[in-house]
């Protein structure tokens, strides 16, 4: 006797809409200006933005080139090797003449918000003081870091670490003897680096920490 077929289970749809909301955001864009920019009206903007209503190919396509993202960032799906990073086998990169050092261990994740770096700092150096927006953890893995978040001065030692608004100005140093290293983990990308292998090339590359 035959089996009865087994109907097939329908697709799981991209949970898109809260990735236009947080790339939205992070883009400090109304809906209006996004719907604007996207040939939408707002109102479709925002049942999209809180699953409500599911757009078109075509106009996913014009919000995410008004978000300046790539349109796989709503509908693709990583594989689980591809968030894999091996130590000694990440490429180490530095911005420009700067003397910092970076590893990344973030992936590119379809919609991710963290950017994580392992950041090596020579000794004696000193950064700028910066604000801007997201949030930030540090732990520092090696040295003594000298880190000023507004009006507060802390000094890190290993395995120490500081968890921040980056809205707060804010600014580091290596004052011990010899390099130091910290992990820095941000909902900003504002430093993303060279890809990962077999990673895409992310949009952009900033510095930050």
């Amino acid at each position: 006797m035959s089996q009865p077929m087994r109907q097939a289970e329908p697709s799981q749809s991209p949970a898109f809409g809260g990735r236009i909301r947080d790339l939205r955001r992070k883009a400090e864009l109304t809906l209006q200006a996004l719907a604007d920019q996207a040939g939408i009206s707002v109102g479709f903007l925002s049942q999209v933005e809180r699953g409500k209503a599911t757009p078109s190919l075509g106009t996913l396509a014009s919000l995410a080139a008004a978000l300046g993202v790539d349109v796989d960032v709503f509908i693709a799906t990583p594989k689980p090797a591809d968030s894999v990073t091996r130590q000694g086998e990440r490429p180490q990169f530095a911005l420009a003449d700067s003397s910092l050092r970076y590893e990344r261990l973030s992936t590119v994740l379809p919609g991710g918000t963290l950017s994580s770096l392992v950041v090596h700092i020579p000794e004696g150096y000193a950064s700028e003081v910066t604000a801007h927006v997201g949030e930030e953890l540090i732990v520092v893995l090696d040295g003594t870091v000298r880190q000023t978040l507004g009006a507060a001065t802390f000094i890190l030692h290993p395995g120490d670490s500081l968890h921040f608004m980056g809205d707060t100005p804010h600014s580091f140093a290596n004052v011990g003897d010899g390099p130091a290293r910290l992990l820095w983990t941000g909902t900003s990308p504002r430093l993303i680096g060279p890809p990962n292998p077999a990673q895409p090339e992310p949009q952009d590359a900033q510095e930050d920490p």
